[in-house]
């Protein structure tokens, strides 16, 4: 009956540590969601602010006097990407 006992001791024993560690894991991994949704906030402020400095570099270069071929096929590039972004937004908005 001690035996009993004490192997029911054990276990409970056991499962206390086990409950420790699944509340500690449940902290870590909601810091972890806190941290991780502050990094993504701030990669997007930092993705939207290198955006708007590349439409001011890009509005820069169109100021100039004199292009070369390479400047001319770049914009013209930058050019077709924003346009075809822009009919995909359309589309996307004829969806709906």
């Amino acid at each position: 009956m001690e035996l009993i006992q004490s192997k029911i001791q054990e276990i409970q024993e056991k499962l206390q540590e086990l409950l420790r560690k699944q509340q500690q894991l449940e902290k870590d991994n909601q810091r972890l969601q806190k941290e991780l949704t502050a990094a993504q906030e701030q990669l997007s402020s930092k993705s939207a602010a290198l955006q708007a400095m590349q439409q001011q570099s890009d509005a820069l270069r169109m100021g100039q006097v004199s292009w070369t071929q390479e400047d001319k096929q770049a914009m013209q590039k930058r050019i077709d990407a924003y346009l075809k972004e822009i009919d995909q937004c359309l589309s996307l908005l004829n969806q709906h």
